[in-house]
């Protein structure tokens, strides 16, 4: 755990650290880390089949409610805006060459720290539960 957390330098890095936690013990610890370090954070989950347009809908709604539920950004449009463009980005990386009827899991990071937010997104996706494969996406903005 200590080699995880000295690789944090910034909110990207810190996003992805806190999105590869494996277990509560290990995210909770990542999450201390950061708050005592000045980041602001939470953690959301997201799973369902890529072929349906839904879950698109929900990782950006999960992404958002998580934001705004743990005060990382407040309802103003710019914030909002610049949630949705990093959750984008993240996205772009998890679904790159991911088949179109693919099952995803994944556990989505959103790390802010002054004028910067990071959303990190890490999982697995698979057509049949013997080619789970892993993923990772990574999008930051500027608030």
């Amino acid at each position: 755990m200590d080699m995880l957390l000295n690789s944090i330098r910034d909110v990207g890095s810190a996003a992805m650290a806190l999105s590869l936690t494996n277990s509560i013990l290990d995210e909770n610890q990542v999450k201390q880390f950061l708050l005592e370090n000045g980041y602001l954070c939470a953690v959301t989950e997201v799973g369902g089949n890529t072929l349906q347009e839904t879950f698109q809908e929900k990782t950006t709604k999960a992404v958002i409610g998580a934001a705004l539920n743990n005060n990382i950004v407040e309802k103003e449009a710019y914030q909002i805006h610049a949630i949705l463009h990093a959750t984008m980005e993240a996205k772009q990386g998890i679904l790159v060459n991911v088949s179109t009827s693919a099952n995803i899991a994944i556990k989505i990071a959103i790390v802010r720290k002054e004028g910067w937010v990071a959303v990190a997104m890490f999982g697995e996706s698979a057509v049949h539960h013997l080619t789970n494969h892993e993923r990772a996406g990574l999008g930051i903005m500027h608030i």
